[in-house]
């Protein structure tokens, strides 16, 4: 049987099954799903730089994440927003130790949203009133 989550992965974030496994999770997201991962990914990655001190301040990560942004435009799912190509610029670029890690809060951070999603959608479909038909 072949090893899907192989070193000869084709993208990046398939050497990490839970990476791999929350990307396509987050790539399948609606739109709006989607951003607010991204955010709460910026903001993981920027407490987990700065308490690792690989970098000083959120200016620092920001810098090294524009210039991988510039060159690296392509055409990816997640290059059609700025918000989540700069959150998943951020993740790829870090130590693949602080990565894996993050990886993880990342998968419980998109089942979290998903669910608390679901469950808006239950409850509105409930709070509609049912149309009442009138007796003969």
């Amino acid at each position: 049987m072949k090893d899907e989550f192989s070193t000869n992965a084709r993208r990046w974030y398939d050497q990490d099954p839970v990476l791999s496994s929350a990307m396509k999770t987050l790539e399948e997201s609606d739109d709006e799903t989607q951003i607010k991962i991204a955010l709460n990914l910026i903001k993981i990655i920027t407490e987990h730089n700065i308490s690792d001190s690989e970098y000083e301040s959120v200016e620092d990560i920001v810098s090294a994440t524009e210039d991988v942004l510039e060159r690296d435009k392509k055409e990816r799912w997640y290059d059609l927003d700025a918000t989540l190509r700069t959150a998943i610029s951020l993740l790829q670029n870090c130590p693949e130790k602080t990565r894996h890690i993050i990886a993880k809060e990342m998968a419980k951070n998109v089942i979290e949203i998903i669910k608390k999603e679901d469950s808006e959608d239950e409850i509105d479909e409930s709070s509609e009133s049912p149309e009442e038909n009138p007796e003969v």
